[in-house]
């Protein structure tokens, strides 16, 4: 087991982000939930650009140009989106 975290922690790094956004978003906390969430896939890009291919475990999907770009962009977005909403009465 510890030689799996050890190996993995990027991606276990990124999945704690997803179950604090994901937990948020049940507790009625969207907006809050969506910009934690977009905060965890900009970590992964982050990661992605600084680590090695060997380092980064299961971050590695494509290409280091590939998986950068599309993080980064899907960060972006979620950013944008969880600034920008109306909340509808909503948090």
């Amino acid at each position: 087991m510890h030689r799996v975290v050890s190996a993995q922690w990027p991606i276990l790094t990124v999945a704690a982000f997803l179950l604090a956004a994901f937990g948020l978003v049940v507790a009625g906390y969207w907006r809050r939930g969506a910009l934690v969430l977009a905060i965890g896939v900009g970590i992964a890009a982050a990661m992605r650009l600084a680590l090695t291919d060997d380092r980064a475990g299961l971050l590695v999907v494509r290409s280091r140009t590939v998986d950068i770009a599309t993080t980064a962009s899907v960060s972006a977005a979620l950013a944008y989106i969880a600034l920008t909403i109306d909340p509808l009465g909503t948090s």
